[in-house]
């Protein structure tokens, strides 16, 4: 790790070193490559002690521009002899200036360069303010030839990280999880599960906004919204105290295109592939005061198919059990989501934003041919074939409105928010268990399991600054949350036999799980001397809790407060590259997931129960980062400690041949990591990669040695992506991912890799694009091999997916939006809330995965 570090810093250094300045032009022009220069050694200035100060600022959203590179030219060579960085607040000043006259350039990834001529320090004491000086986009319209620099696909920000998805061209026609599967840090399962540092703990924010639909089911809910329409994704690692308290391992925040500008515009995006077809239609209407935005899109996804194999060793009361299985698998689902938006400025100091979001979720899926075969002494005594089949099927709504008031004192405002999140639920399964040797119908078992989730929150935010190098933050917030899950399970004979109610309390019941957290917040922000600045905070939250079931009126949980800290410090180097350092204190509540004390049993071999009682969990994440930039590419680097107290853990044990599934607070999990990524470009050619390596180190201290289990290891995975400009507008890119084997508690779940290459060509001044993708056209199946093994059970299954998928993708945008006037930031609640996956996360408890959402049985085996 030592060796790495040092090739990491190597590299930075060399590259500053070996950077080269470009001609200085007098005409604003994109300058990809001129973040070299972020910080110029000084060069016979010392005789002076004159100082040029200003702040540089986003032309379309008056923000501060980080980092910008403000060069002091001389213009009798035209080089630089001099030069700073901006601040987080886009504030620079040279210091130590002879008297004489200079030229300034600014200059970021991204945006025009900008050239101030004629700037004179009269005298040695002289201080000249060049004001507000505005940079807009890197692009420019010369004799009908547009000219566009190229962002970096990753940015390093003081607590964040940020992938830039729409410079992607290889997710079109996918979903967010085909985009997240890119992002550094974050890995992606062939479920679409998604874990930070290897942490699935996360919270996923659309717009800043949390939503119901996440708490429900991260990896479908990413399903529901399409690539074409993500902007970017941050990565959130060290969240301040103005943030909620949860997510363990950080918050993921997806930015999706806006069109916020003044004009009309109408999208179309549709793509029709072997595996999955998609259409989105997209328009938005922007005066100088009002802008509404009304879009929608659908997905479907079919060809599903796949299979899995399950072998497991049970002991129960003495008694040894083999148990093989098998069956093929197949799910369609379909997806659609739908979005009113509403922006309006009653003038330049109050403004309101709202929108209203509809989304639905349809899944189906089928298990055939399951095939159970149990073994005791190597005598076949039980021998069962089913079909299964799963309804997932959910419906949401999101509304929330905020009020922003702007003060005349410069980043001091007010914004008042609230939001009514609700997402109904639907899961259910059918068994249908047949005679193994006449293959007739002999009985039907069916799981009815209606839920939902329904949050409302109030949130208030202050932010009032304290001179030019200090800002303070502050609020309070207060949600409201309600949780319900109803289920019952039924039973009928033969093809025509009608269903009839089991009885007892587990197979019939219901959980209402109400819970209010009251918050508030400080949070302290400082630039200091020799560019340090320092982001310190702290949040304190209570929490009350009441839950009831048909047969306990009352579940004691007790009410709980807890004061989570945060601590963020950067350092900007001479040379431009930037140390940080942090530290934040989490808190993790259990979700519904977790909670539902429904059995899932759709593999009755393999079932799991939730646990109403749970405690959350608390995290202290520690981590230190280094970002390198030279010519036009980057490097950053981050060592990570996370150790986590009172983890939710999965518990199993055995009842005869089957396998229980529940959940306690009684884990114990660390990690050491180190995540590695960089962005290279040469010409056309642009390279993206990087690695994320931890050691897993897992205790669920459990004293009963039947259920006690450590474990550790280490786990790697990797992505990389690769963007070559053809010309002609025509432009090719790739990308892949692989994860090995990953350590769990019991155990390990196999590693996997995928990979896909597109092509596209753009026309029509790159209003239309048409573009062809294919995926794993070497490997079309996809095979993932786990192993559990404990003192009671020793379990190996095997999950394999048809993965080869091929689309034709096709985009066209009628209209057009302008620039008139500032873009305002826009505030939204953010409830960074709830530890996610439980039955669905955890691959059915180790064992055969549960039936994928699909349709019906085998034809002539009943309904």
């Amino acid at each position: 790790m030592k060796k790495l570090l040092t090739i990491m810093f190597t590299i930075g250094s060399v590259g500053l070193a070996v950077a080269q300045p470009a001609a200085i032009s007098n005409t604003p022009m994109q300058a990809p490559g001129e973040a070299s220069y972020r910080s110029m050694p000084a060069a016979a200035t010392d005789a002076g002690n004159g100082e040029i100060e200003g702040v540089v600022l986003d032309t379309e959203t008056n923000q501060p521009v980080e980092f910008a590179t403000v060069s002091l030219i001389d213009p009798a060579t035209d080089k630089p002899i001099d030069g700073a960085v901006c601040d987080n607040k886009g504030q620079f000043k040279i210091s130590k200036v002879e008297p004489g006259t200079y030229n300034v350039a600014i200059s970021f990834i991204g945006y025009e360069r900008q050239v101030i001529e004629g700037i004179t320090v009269e005298d040695k004491k002289d201080k000249v303010n060049l004001g507000v000086i505005k940079l807009g986009s890197a692009t420019e319209v010369l004799q009908e030839v547009s000219v566009v620099s190229q962002r970096d696909m990753v940015e390093e920000k003081v607590d964040r990280t940020i992938y830039n998805a729409e410079l992607d061209a290889t997710t079109r026609g996918g979903n967010a999880t085909d985009v997240l599967r890119r992002v550094p840090m974050l890995s992606v399962d062939m479920d679409g599960n998604v874990s930070l540092r290897g942490n699935e703990n996360i919270r996923v924010l659309i717009n800043n906004k949390p939503s119901a639909i996440m708490a429900a089911n991260i990896a479908d809910a990413l399903k529901q919204i399409p690539a074409d329409e993500i902007k970017s994704v941050e990565v959130i690692t060290s969240p301040s105290a103005k943030y909620d308290a949860e997510g363990t391992s950080g918050i993921i925040n997806i930015i999706t295109k806006k069109n916020n500008l003044q004009g009309a515009t109408l999208n179309l995006n549709t793509g029709v592939g072997y595996r999955g077809s998609n259409l989105g239609l997209n328009g938005a209407l922007k005066t100088k005061k009002l802008g509404l935005s009304l879009g929608g899109f659908g997905r479907s996804e079919y060809n599903t198919t796949g299979s899995f194999e399950n072998r497991q060793t049970t002991i129960s009361n003495g008694v040894e059990t083999f148990t093989t299985q098998e069956a093929s698998t197949t799910s369609n689902r379909l997806f659609g989501r739908y979005t009113f938006g509403l922006d309006y400025d009653f003038n330049e100091k109050n403004y309101l934003t709202g929108s209203v979001q509809l989304g639905a979720r349809n899944g189906r899926g089928t298990q055939d041919d399951l095939t159970s075969q149990s073994f005791q002494d190597g005598v076949l005594v039980r021998e069962t074939l089913k079909d299964v089949t799963t309804k997932d099927l959910s419906n949401n709504i999101d509304v929330s409105l905020a009020y922003t008031h702007v003060f005349d004192k410069p980043q001091k405002e007010l914004t008042i928010m609230g939001m009514w999140s609700i997402n109904d639920r639907t899961n259910d399964f059918t068994n249908y268990n047949y005679d193994v040797d006449d293959e007739t119908l002999l009985t039907r078992l069916k799981n009815l399991n209606d839920s939902y989730d329904e949050e409302t929150t109030l949130q208030i935010d202050y932010t009032s600054p304290i001179g030019d190098k200090q800002l303070v933050e502050y609020g309070a917030k207060q949600i409201m949350r309600t949780a319900v899950s109803d289920y019952t399970y039924l039973s009928a004979d033969g093809e025509n036999g009608s269903y009839v109610q089991l009885e007892g309390t587990t197979l019939n019941n219901n959980l209402d799980y109400r819970q209010g957290i009251t918050s508030g917040y400080l949070s302290y922000t400082a630039t200091l001397p020799k560019n340090y600045s320092v982001k310190a905070g702290a949040r304190y939250e209570y929490t009350t809790i009441t839950a009831f079931t048909k047969t306990e009126s009352d579940i004691d949980i007790p009410s709980y407060g807890v004061i989570v800290p945060s601590v963020n410090l950067s350092k900007k180097l001479e040379n431009g590259n930037m140390v940080k350092l942090g530290y934040n204190r989490r808190i993790q509540r259990p979700s519904i997931r977790f909670l539902n004390p429904n059995i899932q049993a759709s593999n009755p071999l393999n079932i799991s129960i939730g646990n109403p009682e749970l405690d959350p969990e608390y995290t202290n994440n520690y981590e230190l980062g280094y970002s390198s930039y030279f010519k036009r590419s980057s490097v950053q680097t981050a060592l990570f400690v996370r150790n986590t107290t009172g983890a939710i853990s999965s518990v199993r044990d055995v009842r005869g041949d089957t396998i229980r599934t529940t959940y306690q607070n009684i884990g114990q999990e660390d990690a050491y990591g180190i995540n590695l990524s960089a962005n290279i470009n040469f010409g056309k050619l642009m390279l993206n990669g990087g690695s994320d390596v931890y050691y897993a180190v897992l205790s669920n201290n459990n004293p009963d040695p039947i259920y006690n289990a450590s474990n550790t290891g280490i786990v790697i995975s990797g992505r990389f992506f690769g963007n070559y400009d053809l010309g002609n507008g025509y432009g090719l890119q790739m990308f892949s991912f692989f994860r090995l084997r990953r350590t769990e508690l019991q155990g390990y779940r196999g590693g996997f890799g995928m990979y896909n290459l597109g092509v596209k060509k753009d026309f029509n001044n790159k209003r239309g694009s048409i573009g062809l993708g294919v995926q794993n056209f070497l490997n079309p199946k996809l095979k993932v091999k786990s192993e559990t093994i404990t003192p009671i059970i020793v379990q190996n299954s095997v999950d394999i997916r048809n993965n080869l998928s091929f689309s034709l993708n096709f985009s066209y945008r009628i209209g057009k939006i302008t620039t008139d006037g500032p873009q305002r930031r826009r505030k939204s609640i953010q409830n960074d809330d709830l530890k996610d996956g439980g039955d669905g996360g955890d691959s059915n408890g180790g064992g055969a995965p549960a039936a994928a959402p699909a349709a019906a049985p085998r034809r002539g085996r009943g309904n």
